[in-house]
């Protein structure tokens, strides 16, 4: 039988968002890549710090066990292969069962995502997620300074996502921008039965609901939709997700507020959004991911 990663959720990650490689990457970013090989192969034996993106990847790895290997997750990197060694030691010396990886010495690595057929795309590298998004693979820039995630919640992976232009297309936004908040409110109360389309990050969302289905009794999975829509416009999200029959956890409809201090108290393992403004406020308390999808990024 020929090896395959069908029916598992894919997850590809750049060595930066995994691992803390930002002293090495002040070196990359000179130009001198000859130099930046030498560091990290000077420091081989050393383990990298974990990044921003770490907790999320360590607790999809728990779901899988010896019956099912239901998560895989695959180095996507613009590191030399040589540096890529380090990458895998560091894996390894966390106990992360990472196997796959591709490393392009500078060159885009997004391309290898369409044969993996990936489910998720993180990156610290904006024209990556661009072009990723631009393949139809759910991707995010990671914000390396964003605060890690809390080791409150053992046992469960919390993600929190934004709705327009992320799990929802940005038709809505679209009108926001276009007409203001009222030309907005008017659109949405009036088209309340109509779901949206769906946005980039819904195949990530229907992933994750079959995983969480699909899964083991040791991890679990509780989502968040944090959202800056305010009734009457939140009606149109939910009957979205029912008609897609996708539960989320919980569902915050801020009208407007800063969404940081709500995602403090949520504690997510990574919360997705596609306006930058919110991405920095939430980089202040947890996890963050620039998804540069919709109008905002046009």
């Amino acid at each position: 039988m020929p090896v395959t990663l069908d029916g598992q959720l894919v997850v590809a990650i750049s060595s930066r968002a995994l691992f803390d490689f930002e002293e090495e990457n002040r070196v990359f970013e000179t130009g001198d890549d000859r130099a930046y090989m030498k560091l990290q192969l000077d420091r081989l034996e050393q383990p990298a710090q974990p990044g921003v993106a770490f907790s999320l990847v360590k607790k999809l790895l728990a779901f899988n066990d010896p019956q099912a290997q239901r998560v895989e997750v695959v180095i996507l990197s613009r590191n030399d292969p040589v540096s890529g060694m380090r990458v895998f030691r560091s894996a390894q010396h966390y106990g992360l069962p990472i196997q796959r990886g591709s490393f392009t010495r500078g060159q885009p690595p997004w391309r290898y995502l369409r044969p993996l057929r990936a489910n998720l795309f993180l990156s610290t590298h904006l024209a990556d997620v661009r072009a990723a998004l631009g393949a139809g693979v759910p991707a995010a820039q990671v914000y390396p300074q964003s605060v890690h995630a809390s080791d409150a919640h053992p046992h469960e992976v919390r993600i929190a996502f934004d709705g327009d232009a992320v799990l929802f297309s940005d038709e809505a936004e679209r009108v926001y921008q276009a007409q203001g908040l009222n030309a907005f409110q008017q659109h949405e109360q009036a088209k309340a039965g109509q779901p949206l389309q769906g946005g980039p990050f819904k195949p990530l969302l229907e992933a994750l609901h079959r995983l969480q289905t699909e899964g083991t009794s040791a991890m679990h999975i509780r989502t968040a939709l944090v959202t800056a829509r305010s009734a009457p416009a939140h009606e149109r999200a939910i009957r979205t997700l029912m008609e897609w029959d996708i539960q989320v956890d919980e569902a915050m409809f801020l009208g407007g507020l800063p969404k940081g201090e709500f995602l403090r108290e949520f504690e997510p393992d990574f919360f997705f959004d596609d306006q930058t403004g919110h991405i920095e406020s939430a980089a202040l308390h947890v996890p963050a991911g620039h998804v540069a999808s919709g109008v905002s990024n046009a």
